[in-house]
Formats: structure tokens, sequence, C-alpha cells
């Protein structure tokens, strides 16, 4: 079995039973998934299965979601499994948080949450911050908000669903946090929905069922051609046996950069054109 999977994770389990399940059921142990969701979030989770697994860095790395959040609350993980407190702050305006929102798109930067996977000093941040120690020059990262608009507002309750369009690596936990402290009203999510990883889309995504079978996965399987930004050259029978033991050829096909050369439309190996010659780096059969 050889391509990726468009995955709807269910809120309240690891990206890792994903993972797992997915292994019992086809019996693959070479599977693996691009940008983790926490337990709490839910939608789309890019998945390789076999030797796709070494494509997976190459996928578009823009994501979409829908963001749910309280205002008028804090948390230390900023979101509502962390400890929620409520700060009596005033109420948020319509036009206020319009007017927020404007300073979170574009080009910034981000201090990832403590509560977070990224590495610090070789630990985890949330391993720190489980023994109540939280640096304080964790390092900026650059993100991209390429959108961020509000899907709907309750006054009264103060609860903003948002539609946040990014780059890869960003948290939308600390947006919401930094959104809240803009308000001067706090604010945790609740809910996040990813709608859309690379080309994949929740309303074409699969949810997993452990009755599944290794069929079932089967038919539901993406070649890596149909999502992957990377140009895919067919090459000549002549040529099958160089790719395939891993040896160059002749660049006949004209072509540039990284690519993955293909037989009977058949990904064979993701290479890099080097002047008259294309060089397979990574064999994927």
């Amino acid at each position: 079995m050889f391509g990726f999977l468009n995955v709807n994770k269910p809120s309240g389990i690891t990206s890792h039973k994903i993972i797992s399940m997915l292994r019992k059921i086809t019996g693959i142990k070479q599977i693996g998934h691009a940008g983790t969701l926490d337990p709490l979030a839910c939608g789309v989770l890019p998945v390789a299965i076999g030797k796709a697994a070494k494509l997976i860095d190459y996928l578009t790395e823009d994501k979409e979601y829908i963001a749910g959040m309280y205002l008028g609350k804090v948390s230390d993980t900023f979101d509502i499994e962390g400890c929620v407190e409520e700060t009596y702050a005033k109420k948020a305006e319509l036009s206020e948080i319009e007017n927020v929102l404007n300073k979170f798109r574009g080009l910034t930067t981000q201090i990832p949450p403590a509560f977070s996977a990224v590495h610090y000093n070789g630990k985890r941040l949330y391993e720190l911050a489980r023994k109540g120690t939280i640096p304080d020059d964790i390092p900026k990262r650059e993100i991209n908000i390429y959108k961020n608009e509000i899907v709907s507002f309750d006054f009264e309750k103060q609860i903003l669903k948002l539609d946040i369009e990014c780059s890869k690596g960003t948290y939308i936990r600390t947006i919401i946090n930094d959104i809240g402290k803009a308000l001067g009203t706090g604010a945790v999510m609740y809910e996040l929905v990813r709608v859309k990883s690379a080309s994949l889309t929740l309303e074409n995504s699969l949810i997993l069922d452990e009755s599944m079978t290794k069929s079932d996965i089967e038919k539901n399987i993406i070649p890596p051609q149909n999502i992957l930004p990377i140009h895919c050259i067919e090459i000549k029978k002549s040529d099958f046996e160089k790719v395939k033991n891993g040896n160059k050829i002749e660049n006949v096909y004209n072509a540039e950069n990284t690519v993955i050369l293909t037989f009977n439309n058949i990904p064979l190996a993701l290479s890099v054109s080097e002047n008259e010659f294309i060089q397979p780096k990574k064999l994927l059969i």
C-alpha cells in the first residue's frame, strides 16, 4: 500500500492514536502523519502510508481552521483543557473585535505556548510546564496569517468563532490568547477544527472505524502525484531499471529542480535534476 489518506481525526484522541488504528487495520508499520493535531482538535490529518511517508515534508504547508473561543476567560494552556479562570472583564463589542483582528493578519512572529511539543534545550516545552518551569526565552517563530475572519459572534455569551488560514507551525491557541489580551478580556479556545491541510479538505476526509478492513483503506488511498506540489515526469521503459536501482538518468525530459519520476503512472523516486542528469534521492518502490 502506497499513498496518502485524508483522515478526519475526532476530538478527544491523539494524532498518534490514528496511526495506531491504521497500523492495526492494514498491518503496515510505515505510517506517518503531517501536522499534529492536539487531542482537543479535530479535522483533517494527512496520513502517509508505506514509502509515501518519505514525501510528507513535501506537502503544502498552509492550513485552515475554524476556531471557537470564549472571551472573558484565561487558561495556562490557552484552551479549556487547562486551568481556566474567569477574568470578569468587560464584554467585547463586535466593532472592537473587528479592529483587533486587523493586527492578526499577515507576516508576524509568535511565541509557541508553554504547553506545546516544541523542543527547548532537549526537552518538550510541555514537559517543563508540567513541572512548573516555563522558560522566559522561548524562541519566537515567524508565521503568516493569510486570513482571519469572523464566522460568528454571540455578544451575550461572548463566544467567538474565527476562520483562520495560516502557515505551517502556527499555534491557533496562541493567536486566541493574544486576541484576548488585545481585547482586554482574555480568551480561551474551546474548539478547533482543521478544515484544510495542503490540498486536503474536511468535506473529502475519511472517518476511521475500527471495524474497517485493509480493503476499505485501500479504496481511499490518494496517489502522491494527486496532492503534492511537485511536477511528475513519466520516464521511458529504458530508464526504469536505472531509476529502480537508484542510478541517475539523462535529463532528456527537461526536468527542473525536484520532481517525481513515474513509470506507468506509478511513482518510482523523488529525484533532483542536476545539470544534464536526474538523480533519484528517495526511492518509492
